[in-house]
């Protein structure tokens, strides 16, 4: 059988073969070179790799080829495991090794993995374009992604082609969102990273045009260009990056932006207005969604001329897409009361089918319960949410950001909406726990910023926030350490907190 994405991606491709796919670093290809490029990769793969190996590697390069691969890979038949050329290489070999992957697809020019059969992916052999899939079953893996874990082994996410497909049935069921083959879409993030899978998908089986940001270049500034230059129509980005782009907001005035999505932080009810003004025909959504639930599980429609529905300044999480199922969870896993803080648990067919070779992490993770006289499988986010009386559900924070002062249970992000609020100069600010000499934990504030006066806040936050809750230590670091996918890295930030205080 088939999956009705692949076939559908595959139709896409050949119907559009005179229009735009990408542009990479100001290079142009349509998808007729796609397609081209995509029927090679496969022959390669056909000749190269048995039929039973279904787990293969991927180098991501900034490149037609390496789309190309994911593709090609797809209508084969076969899984992704993708790694990062910039990340260190025992890393890489790590994950490489946990999922016994023999093959890895490669466009660089220099290779790292003499240990793999490495097929190189550039090729200039005639070939007639083939786009038709093999057969593939709803249960085989798409891809494995890898994410950080608490012990520094990554863990492995693998998703099903099922997975995938019922997140495109869940995104084409929203009647306001609507790609054409006109649009031209951001596509900011690593491969690594899961936000990728639907800043690519989505594009390609409408018809549209990607615009890749270049390895190398500072992501926010080349953001910048990109909608300025090539009047983009569709963004895709994590909340951070607006914060980097606010002292460009007067030269933003982008009435061609038709949509503009946010995922993977939190997003602030400020900044988000600041930015709407910029995009004044744009329809923004704030989407939520692990990697282990296919990217999106869910969306709140922002509209700055209605009441913003928030939390301590965080736009609200919205409501499930089709077919996807919420429940807020006491620490048993007991469903909590409307207005009452819980643990967001994810049920539905988007739902990873467990970590990889992980049992431990597993039993954790995820519960059955049953419901309506059946078995439901349900995913611990470790987001904290609230569910309103309207259905609507509220971010708190992460239960890993909730910190225990003094014996009183602090939410990070309290601290840092009161401070936001305060403070004239509109700049990040993170709240953290900081282990003192005596092994206590202390509040410690990191600014993002050259010096300025703070007694203002401090001020401020002692008429709002009990005394345990008032950041004994306040650190201005001139820059914040970042993920590769745009987030704040706590923990290399409370690492650099801790050197400047250890240098007082």
């Amino acid at each position: 059988m088939n999956v009705k994405f692949i076939n559908d991606l595959g139709k896409a491709i050949k119907n559009h073969a005179t229009k735009n796919a990408l542009c990479v670093n100001n290079t142009f290809y349509p998808y007729a070179d796609l397609a081209l490029t995509i029927t090679k990769i496969r022959l390669l793969i056909e000749k190269s790799i048995p039929e039973s190996e279904k787990l293969i590697g991927l180098v991501t390069n900034d490149d037609l080829e390496t789309y190309a691969s994911i593709l090609a890979l797809w209508l084969e038949g076969k899984a992704y495991i993708p790694v990062n050329p910039e990340t260190p290489i025992e890393r890489n070999l790590q994950i490489f090794e946990s999922t016994e992957t023999k093959y890895i697809l490669d466009s660089s020019n220099t290779k790292q993995y003499g240990n793999h059969n490495i097929i190189y992916t550039i090729s200039n052999v005639n070939v007639e374009i083939n786009l038709k899939p093999k057969p593939v079953l709803g249960n085989d893996l798409a891809y494995i992604l890898f994410t950080s874990g608490t012990t520094g082994t990554p863990k492995g996410v693998p998703i099903t082609f099922d997975n995938v497909q019922a997140l495109v049935g869940a995104v084409d069921a929203e009647p306001d969102f609507n790609l054409m083959p006109s649009d031209r879409c951001l596509q900011m993030f690593e491969l690594t990273f899961d936000f990728s899978v639907v800043t690519y998908l989505f594009p390609f089986l409408s018809g549209s045009c990607i615009y890749t940001i270049p390895k190398g270049k500072i992501k926010y500034f080349h953001i910048f260009k990109l909608i300025n230059e090539q009047k983009l129509t569709v963004l895709t980005m994590v909340p951070s990056i607006i914060n980097y782009l606010r002292p460009y907001f007067n030269e933003i005035n982008a009435p061609f932006v038709r949509y503009c999505s946010f995922g993977g932080g939190a997003l602030h009810t400020e900044i988000a207005k600041e930015w709407s003004d910029c995009l004044p025909n744009c329809k923004i959504f704030n989407y939520y969604g692990p990697t282990e639930f296919t990217v999106y599980s869910g969306f709140y429609p922002y509209n700055k001329e209605l009441k913003v529905k928030n939390h301590n300044g965080i736009v609200a999480i919205g409501r499930p897409q089709k077919d996807t199922w919420y429940l807020l969870v006491d620490p048993n896993n007991n469903e909590v009361d409307i207005n009452t803080e819980g643990e967001l648990c994810l049920a539905g067919p988007q739902i990873t089918p467990g970590y990889w070779k992980n049992e431990s992490q597993n039993s954790k993770s995820f519960f059955v319960r049953n419901e309506n006289n059946k078995k439901t499988r349900y995913y611990k986010t470790g987001d904290l949410c609230i569910k309103d009386t309207d259905g609507d559900y509220l971010y708190v924070g992460r239960s890993d950001f909730q910190v225990k002062i003094r014996g009183y249970r602090v939410e990070l992000s309290e601290i840092e909406f009161h401070a936001k609020f305060i403070c004239a100069h509109k700049v990040n600010m993170v709240a953290l726990d900081i282990v003192n000499d005596l092994g206590n934990a202390e509040l410690g504030l990191a600014i993002e910023s050259e010096p300025f006066e703070t007694k203002t806040i401090l001020d401020y936050l002692k008429t709002k926030l009990p005394n345990y809750m008032v950041p004994m230590h306040l650190r201005f670091i001139k820059e914040f350490p970042h993920s590769p996918n745009g987030k704040i890295d706590r923990k290399k930030l409370k690492n650099i907190f801790k050197r400047n205080q250890n240098n007082e």
